[in-house]
């Protein structure tokens, strides 16, 4: 069964579309990443997946049920990040675990939740003393504590040192091998490239790419590209090469693009023809790249 289906999905605010005919689907069992510059719609489609907002038309179904119409029973069935004024900040970690618990007919242990997160030495202290990254796993907790299946996380880490990052990271792929789904929003090209096995580029309301990373490096990434520095060639001699894009030449040096294996087949073709190469340097193409080029912008003005 998919996770989540999106089918020609609009939402309006006055004349403003928001969401502008989103087709979407995530497959069960994977951690999907949700990116895009700010205002791109990414908040308001993951307030369509969890029932908090509707469509203003188009079809939205999560775990085979309608999040507006059957939002009670799939609220039992999902957990979500809270925001951080949704926790009383003089409450203890296991108090608010245990708060938020009673608001469901069955949980899971608050206690075994913490152990899972890394945080068992931590269960009385009180929420506002943790840092930052202590907080989120808190967060991650809570979200667990109805047992879901499907999980919503909305810029889990974007406030957290790099180390609280890596131990958040683990946890997530934690999830994942425990065969739950993680629908995640993050600024970070790193951790969507590191994370997610699907990620899909979200601009002006519209999804403009969906894969997994490698297929959107090598579709939209324009290639890796090898500069060398080399006595005169005909740049000519390469462009046929499997796998090369681009030659361009420059007055002492080359730039090739390509994909796949092109760096050996560029390197024997000089080497045959007893072309000198006095320096190279390989950039490989990033999800940065993919994002830059599909949206114009960089990652530093996503949020």
């Amino acid at each position: 069964m998919k996770a989540v289906r999106c089918e020609n999905v609009h939402r309006l605010y006055g004349d403003f579309p928001a969401l502008d005919g989103v087709n979407l689907t995530v497959e069960s069992h994977q951690i999907f990443g949700l990116i895009g510059p700010n205002g791109s719609g990414k908040t308001t489609l993951l307030n369509q997946l969890q029932g908090i907002d509707a469509p203003t038309s188009g079809r939205v179904e999560v775990l085979g049920l309608d999040p507006i119409k059957q939002r009670n029973e799939l609220t039992l069935r999902i957990g979500s990040q809270l925001q951080e004024a949704a926790v009383i900040p003089r409450l203890k970690v296991i108090e608010a675990l245990r708060t938020f618990a009673a608001f469901y007919p069955s949980h899971r242990d608050p206690t075994e939740l913490l152990e899972m997160v890394g945080l068992s030495g931590k269960a009385n202290a009180w929420i506002d003393k943790l840092s930052g990254g202590q907080r989120q796993r808190v967060f991650i907790a809570l979200a667990l504590l109805n047992d879901a299946e499907l999980l919503f996380f909305d810029e889990l880490t974007s406030a957290v040192d790099p180390q609280s990052r890596l131990k958040i990271w683990d946890i997530l792929r934690g999830l994942r091998e425990q065969q739950r789904t993680i629908v995640l929003t993050t600024h970070s090209m790193e951790e969507a490239a590191a994370l997610c096995d699907t990620i899909a580029i979200i601009d002006n309301g519209k999804i403009i790419a969906e894969g997994p990373v490698s297929e959107l490096i090598e579709r939209y990434g324009g290639g890796d590209e090898l500069t060398l520095e080399t006595s005169e060639l005909d740049s000519g001699i390469l462009a046929g090469l499997p796998g090369v894009r681009s030659v361009q030449q420059h007055q002492e040096s080359l730039s090739v693009r390509g994909v796949g294996n092109f760096v050996p087949a560029v390197l024997s073709e000089l080497y045959s023809r007893g072309v000198e190469i006095r320096s190279l340097d390989i950039h490989k193409a990033t999800l940065e790249s993919v994002f830059l080029e599909l949206t114009g912008r960089r990652t530093l003005e996503v949020h």
